[in-house]
């Protein structure tokens, strides 16, 4: 297990530089924007490419980040019924929606992007838009997002049977935000 937990912590530490770094692609995204709104108004000039790029850059974010969201342990979830289980039933159920969701999901997605990213890539595809950027970049960061998001559900599989079977503690404790109902503040309920 403590071979599994060590891949578990290299997984976690580059999935966090990662998704820290693709952080300032937020910022290059914006400043492209904007100096392409600028320059459409005060120049009367403009490019799809400019488009793109700001497509690509937030494509990017998203897709990189998507990992670091998860092992930040800040994805979607249903408070409402997972905050009212104890602490063991929600890693039960973690468990069970990496294993049962999460994984199947991101290695069909990783089974049909990586022939789409080839075929891209040897065809020279180039967008539809005049002027427009080549595609495979953007068709190459799903796939990366997807790798990425793939090894920290595993990481996050090792790290839920980690903390199940008691060989570390639980690195993200999980406060409800909803406080449950005491008797005192219920509404009364007549027959």
């Amino acid at each position: 297990m403590q071979l599994l937990l060590g891949f578990s912590r290299l997984i976690d530490a580059t999935t966090e530089r990662i998704g820290k770094a693709v952080s300032w692609l937020i910022l290059v995204a914006v400043l492209v924007s904007a100096g392409n709104a600028v320059i459409r108004k005060a120049f009367n000039m403009s490019s799809n490419a400019w488009l793109e790029a700001q497509w690509y850059l937030f494509g990017a974010a998203f897709m990189f980040a998507a990992a670091y969201t998860l092992s930040q342990n800040e994805h979607i979830r249903i408070d409402i019924v997972y905050g009212s289980f104890s602490r063991r039933v929600q890693h039960w159920i973690d468990l069970f929606g990496h294993i049962f969701f999460l994984m199947p999901f991101v290695l069909l997605m990783i089974y049909f992007l990586v022939p789409y990213v080839r075929m891209s890539y040897r065809s020279g595809e180039v967008s539809s838009s005049a002027g427009g950027l080549i595609l495979w970049p953007a068709k190459a960061v799903l796939l990366i997002g997807f790798i990425l998001l793939a090894l920290q559900g595993v990481s996050e599989i090792i790290k839920k049977i980690a903390v199940m079977t008691g060989n570390m503690d639980d690195p993200t404790p999980y406060v409800p935000t909803h406080a449950p109902l005491d008797e005192a503040t219920a509404p009364e309920v007549r027959p």
